[in-house]
């Protein structure tokens, strides 16, 4: 074979042109691919940005909800927490909403929309009480063929006559003491309920008031619940303590505290020191501490 020349030198020289031919080939095509795919991701980023501006834009910020809080203290009946839901700004006529439901919405806090109708608070007190109810042990009640509503009506007096809470089962074993008796109750609370009077004096005409709600003319209990009493004293109705107190009456000076007896005699002496104490303070009630 000669130096520099032949079939074979050739035919290697070509091969080496195709490859390197086909070498440069795919090294465009990949600048290409490259150049493209740069090119789809800036696309896709404009796209994504835009897309995310136009988010926020037609996207609402979220709304704050104002809301309102309503509180019903232990005690109120539906005239004293329509006042309530009045001055709390809610719509509409809590007394018609509550209708046929006093002593059965429960006096709680709540926290309702600002403008809400009344008639949602009326449904949030029905469920907060058949809520607290579930727990209350009725099986006492219940063996003195007493009903929910009639326990419910006694812890309505209870909330009203007890001022302090250690006294609560005390007024609920008198009611129970004087319904087994066949006394009237003599509740002036019951009265109170009957007449709108719960800040003065009872008068003599208001006390002789033709209403089955005036519980020293009549005897048993009243048609029903007089307030929204608390989970307690719903429970010292369910429960009361077992003695034999027929009567009660204000201790004066004592902060609330009532004095407890068991005969006429008893309770007579103790109403005697109740009358003294309230014409030394000039007519007014004299259940406040002494200091």
């Amino acid at each position: 074979m000669t130096e520099g020349g032949g079939p074979v030198a050739e035919r290697d020289r070509m091969r080496r042109e195709r490859q390197e031919h086909r070498a440069k080939a795919v090294k465009r095509r990949r600048r290409v691919a490259l150049a493209g795919a740069v090119a789809i991701l800036a696309l896709l980023g404009v796209a994504g940005a835009a897309a995310y501006r136009n988010f926020h834009r037609d996207t609402p910020p979220p709304v704050e909800l104002k809301t309102v809080t309503v509180t019903v203290p232990e005690g109120y009946d539906r005239r004293q927490t329509a006042a309530v839901t009045r001055e709390a700004g809610l719509r509409g006529s809590y007394l018609k909403a509550s209708r046929g439901h006093e002593g059965f919405l429960f006096p709680d806090t709540f926290e309702l929309e600002k403008g809400a109708p009344a008639a949602d608070l009326v449904q949030r007190q029905l469920e907060d009480f058949q809520r607290r109810i579930k727990g209350v042990d009725m099986g006492y009640a219940r063996s003195k063929n007493l009903t929910t509503r009639d326990v419910v009506t006694i812890a309505s007096m209870i909330e009203r006559e007890a001022a302090l809470p250690g006294q609560r089962r005390l007024v609920a074993a008198v009611i129970y003491n004087r319904l087994h008796e066949g006394m009237p109750l003599g509740i002036d609370a019951t009265t109170r309920f009957a007449t709108g009077n719960y800040d003065r004096p009872l008068t003599e005409s208001e006390l002789a008031i033709d209403s089955p709600y005036n519980t020293r003319a009549h005897a048993g209990l009243p048609p029903g619940p007089i307030d929204s009493p608390g989970l307690a004293s719903i429970e010292a109705a369910a429960n009361p303590a077992r003695v034999d107190y027929l009567y009660y009456v204000t201790e004066p000076g004592a902060c609330g505290k009532l004095a407890f007896s068991t005969t006429a005699a008893e309770f007579e002496a103790d109403a005697a020191r109740y009358r003294e104490a309230r014409e030394a303070a000039g007519g007014k009630s004299p259940d406040t501490c002494e200091e």
